[in-house]
């Protein structure tokens, strides 16, 4: 009897033993790839869209009215400095030039008649034939005479200016625009519209225009006491045209506005390409692209890095294996990498934690793992 009273307490003390509950495990830290942060100087790119123009881009208007008798030239078409592209109806403007000839030869024959009176009456003054009084009216006609023939010779290069403005030639080399007035069109310096627009494209000037914090950083990457100066160590810079296709030649950049643009805050800087096939045209438009130099810039990835109310944040791995989670701020961007400035808050040979960053909280322990090929890709970049 002894015997089982003993054995039914075991048994309940092995079934309590057995039904207590046990504590639970907490989960081990999460592992998460980790690469040190490098510094170390990179070159980005900034695109500005550009438009382009004709280093000269010339309105030819009529200075003088009339029917256009004859257009010497097509739309788009190349025309040399001197080659005549238009014709006014020259025969009212001939028709003046040759009155203003007769009226020239009436003042020279005016001025001979008056020349011999007043050769006619001086040895009769001498003489005492006649008063001087006539003698001296002789002298004043023969003076009106003379400025008459200076009169009519005004008229006549006025009206030889007139006939030659009738052919309408090319001021400088370049590329027609379009017609505003077709053969037989009446036109006159008045004219709202111009005949056409010539633009001389041998090299083409590329503007573009930089933000006040653009600006500053730009002038800062080069030496020179002066802007002037600053712009001779620019480098050259590329053009993007409108299918992102890069132009062949470089430009250089030469001037820089006076002053900012008060309504954009902005300032208009000229770049200069040449042009000697002619592929851009006066118009066109495309992107400028700069390149920066960032000295000691750190190199964050950018999949390591998370937004927040409009500022942008890492973890780094402490003291413990604990994250932190720290703002950078960045200063460009080279492929799929930000640069960021090196700050006290974080600094090159730091821990950055590349993945999993969503699910990161300020203090949380993990077990760093060492991205190798991470770290090269990085540094190599």
């Amino acid at each position: 009897m002894k015997t089982l009273v003993l054995a039914a307490v075991a048994a309940l003390t092995l079934y309590g033993c057995s039904s207590a509950p046990q504590a639970p495990t907490a989960p081990p830290p999460p592992a998460l790839p980790v690469a040190t942060i490098t510094s170390g100087t990179e070159t980005t790119f900034q695109e500005y869209p550009a438009s382009i123009q004709g280093t000269v881009n010339v309105e030819i208007r009529p200075q003088v009215s009339g029917t256009l008798d004859k257009v010497f030239v097509d739309e788009g078409a190349y025309v040399s400095a001197g080659q005549p592209i238009f014709k006014i109806n020259e025969q009212p403007y001939r028709a003046a030039l040759n009155n203003a000839l007769a009226s020239l030869h009436a003042a020279e024959a005016a001025q001979v008649n008056a020349q011999l009176e007043v050769e006619k009456l001086t040895p009769l003054v001498a003489n005492k034939v006649v008063s001087d009084y006539q003698l001296k009216t002789a002298k004043a006609a023969a003076d009106v005479a003379k400025a008459n023939i200076e009169s009519a010779k005004a008229n006549v290069a006025t009206a030889q200016i007139n006939l030659g403005y009738t052919l309408i030639k090319a001021p400088v080399s370049g590329y027609i625009g379009l017609l505003a007035k077709k053969q037989g069109s009446l036109v006159g310096p008045t004219d709202v519209a111009a005949l056409t627009q010539l633009s001389d494209v041998h090299d083409v000037h590329v503007y573009f225009s930089l933000g006040e914090k653009d600006f500053v950083a730009f002038k800062e990457q080069y030496p020179g006491a002066s802007l002037k100066d600053k712009l001779k160590n620019v480098p050259s810079v590329s053009l993007l045209l409108a299918d992102n296709t890069e132009y062949p030649k470089q430009g250089k950049i030469d001037i820089v506005d006076g002053q900012f643009d008060k309504t954009t805050g902005a300032i208009t800087l000229r770049a200069n390409f040449a042009n000697p096939d002619g592929l851009l045209r006066s118009g066109n438009t495309g992107k400028v692209r700069l390149s920066l130099s960032h000295k000691d810039a750190l190199i964050i990835p950018e999949a390591s890095t998370i937004e927040m109310q409009d500022k942008v944040f890492v973890f780094i791995v402490g003291d413990s294996s604990k994250v932190k989670k720290q703002p950078i701020e960045i200063v460009g961007k080279s492929g799929d990498h930000y640069l960021v400035k090196d700050k006290e808050a974080i600094k090159a040979g730091d821990q950055l934690v590349l993945e999993g960053i969503d699910k990161l909280q300020e203090g949380m322990v993990i077990q760093p793992q060492k991205q190798a090929d991470k770290v090269a890709a990085v540094v190599k970049h």
